[in-house]
Formats: C-alpha cells, structure tokens, sequence
C-alpha cells in the first residue's frame, strides 16, 4: 500500500470514527430530551393524579356530607309528619271541645237563670239579714246576664260567689245598720246582730231597746225582760270588741225549723 493510500485510509477511519461519534452524541442528545421529556410528561401525569385524587376525595366528602344531610332531612320530613298527624288530631279533638261547649253553653245559661231565681227563692224565705244588700245583689246578677262582654264562665262564677255569700250567712256572726219597720209602720234606725240563722236579734242605737226576729208572723218584736249583759256581748263580739265566748241568745226559729 501506497504511502498516499495509507494517508487516504487514514482519514477515511478519522472521519468515519467521526461520523460515528456524532451519531452517538446526536442519539444520547435525543435520548435525553426523550427521557425529559418523558419525566416532564411523567410529572405532569402524577400532579394529574394527585389533583384527581383530591378532586375526589372532596367528592367523596361531599357526598358523604350529603348524604348525611339526607338523612338529617329524613329525620325532620318524619318529624314534621308527625307533627302534621297530631296536629290533626287536635283540630279534630278542639273540634269536638267546640261543639261540647256549645252543648254545655246551651245547658249553663238555662241553668244560671234558675239559679238566679233559686237565689230570690232564698232571699224571700229567709230572715232580712243584709235584705237591701242581697237584693240588690240579686238584681245586679239580673241585668249582668244581658251584658254581652262579660263571658259565661264569668257570670257562672259572679253567681256561685253569691251563692257562698248566702251560706256564710248561716254560719257567721254578723253585725250592721239597718232600718227595721214595726207594726209595719213605724221605721227606726237600728244595729242588727245576726248569728248565723240561727238569732236575729235588733237594737236601738241607744242601746235601750231590743226587738227579735219571729219567723211564724216575719215580724220584729220586742224581747220581755231582756238579758243586756248577754245581748251587748253579741254585739261587741260580732264589732270585734270582745273575745269569743258563750253567749245565750233567742231563737229566730219555728217549730217546724228545730
């Protein structure tokens, strides 16, 4: 072989030794962008991922938090239904307590006019203890069953009221001033002690004079001979001047009565 030829191969290798270099150098540049970007491609995947992974455990929360609210709503629709039944229950039950009171309403207002009329009864049979008072009395039940804006309840229990006013009369001792007629003529002023219904007993405002009650001829007479010291400790008994004590006073009774 020629020097020249030698020379020729010589170059020839340097240049092919070059190209191959090259073409190495060129395919790990490719191989690196490739492995770049396949990194790159290979973070994005994961930050996908991990978004994805958040988006859904939001969801996830979410739809538990629903689904607890769902069972909350559950929970008050079943309430308020319940609620709704007794309710009706009740319109039902008040419905019925409005036509029961209308009913009784119908019965209580008879029933108070014959109690009123029971309560005159009374007051013309018995002894004129506090007469003025309790008629007049009688005669303001009268008139208030016309008045509108006092309710039923309120007139039953205005006339029970009178009703325990008439009893305490039977059981309590009593004093006032009254006008008394004698011999149905003669008006004097007077202080009237009573003891329950049982003793009715009149004193002049001197104090010199007393009249009972008598029951057979609704009259008042004198007392023959009467005791003072017993009869003027009624008095300041029933005035609050004197203690309770025994006291001996007449009758204002028939024999029919004891």
């Amino acid at each position: 072989m020629t020097l020249r030829n030698k020379i020729l191969l010589s170059v020839l290798l340097s240049q092919t030794a070059f190209a191959g270099f090259t073409v190495n150098a060129a395919s790990l540049e490719a191989a690196q962008k490739i492995e770049s970007n396949t990194n790159r491609a290979s973070a994005q995947s994961q930050q996908s991922i991990n978004n994805s992974a958040e988006k859904t455990l939001s969801y996830k929360a979410d739809i538990e938090q629903l689904q607890e609210q769902v069972k909350n709503l559950e929970v008050y629709r079943n309430h308020l239904a319940a609620l709704v039944d007794n309710q009706k229950q009740e319109v039902t039950s008040i419905d019925q307590q409005i036509e029961e009171i209308k009913q009784t309403r119908q019965g209580v207002v008879p029933l108070m006019y014959q109690m009123i009329d029971g309560l005159k009864q009374i007051v013309a049979n018995d002894k004129p203890i506090r007469l003025k008072q309790r008629e007049q009395r009688i005669e303001k039940l009268d008139n208030m069953m016309a008045v509108a804006n006092i309710s039923d309840a309120e007139k039953y229990r205005r006339i029970l009221e009178a009703y325990q006013i008439e009893m305490d009369y039977g059981i309590k001792l009593g004093l006032y001033q009254d006008q008394i007629s004698l011999n149905d003529q003669q008006q004097i002023e007077v202080d009237v002690v009573y003891l329950g219904r049982v003793s009715l007993i009149a004193r002049s405002l001197s104090g010199k004079q007393y009249w009972s009650w008598d029951v057979a001829s609704k009259q008042w007479q004198a007392i023959d001979n009467p005791n003072t010291s017993e009869l003027d400790k009624a008095y300041a008994m029933a005035s609050k001047q004197a203690a309770p004590s025994l006291i001996i006073l007449p009758v204002s009774l028939t024999i029919a009565q004891q």
